[in-house]
């Protein structure tokens, strides 16, 4: 079976980082509910995903979608030990912002603003870039994210030397490294896939 591309229909995609909520519409034919098998189901993890055109795209492989969820969850929601979730949430959007991924940094945004209550200071990072100062902590984190984001990477020993002075142990040093990680692979998804929605447009689907 040949995938379908879907022409482009955005005529005004969002050209500004924001932390309002926006979509995101997807370039090749997702899968619809109706074409879904047992493994597909078990591929997405959650059944509310099948409402999500991203994970329904990406649920044409399974078994990778599965493994990307669940390290995802890991790395975001397990936070009895580690990083405070403020502090993972702001790697994610270091690295979004840095990749110019406008839905990705939307989302995780608003998960740093929601979780640090430093929403002011969040938003100098979409609106100024990486090299907005939001404090020795959390300018150590974005400094890293944005070196392990680099092509190639520029991540190394004095990264870490930051972060530890800054007052992070050495499992929060794993953290930050794994939510950048993590996004700079899903940016990439996403800016190659399909293309971010206006709010309006995203409200209304």
């Amino acid at each position: 079976m040949t995938d379908t591309v879907i022409e482009p229909g955005v005529t005004n995609p969002p050209a500004v980082f924001t932390q309002d909520s926006i979509g995101w519409t997807p370039w090749l034919e997702p899968l619809q509910e109706s074409d879904l098998t047992e493994r597909h189901w078990e591929g997405l993890v959650e059944t509310s995903r099948a409402k999500s055109p991203y994970f329904m795209l990406l649920v044409r492989d399974p078994a990778i979608l599965e493994a990307r969820t669940k390290t995802d969850k890991d790395i975001f929601y397990n936070t009895v030990d580690g990083l405070p979730r403020a502090d993972r949430e702001l790697a994610a959007t270091a690295a979004s912002r840095f990749n110019g991924c406008i839905f990705c940094a939307s989302v995780h945004s608003r998960f740093a603003s929601h979780h640090s209550k430093r929403g002011e200071d969040v938003q100098r990072l979409l609106d100024e870039g990486i090299e907005a100062d939001l404090g020795e902590r959390w300018n150590a984190i974005v400094a890293a994210s944005v070196a392990l984001t680099a092509t190639p990477p520029t991540f190394g020993p004095e990264h870490v030397a930051q972060l530890k002075t800054a007052g992070l142990s050495s499992d929060d040093v794993f953290d930050v490294i794994h939510g950048a990680a993590f996004f700079n692979w899903a940016n990439r998804l996403m800016l190659t896939l399909g293309e971010p929605l206006p709010a309006t447009v995203a409200a209304a689907a």
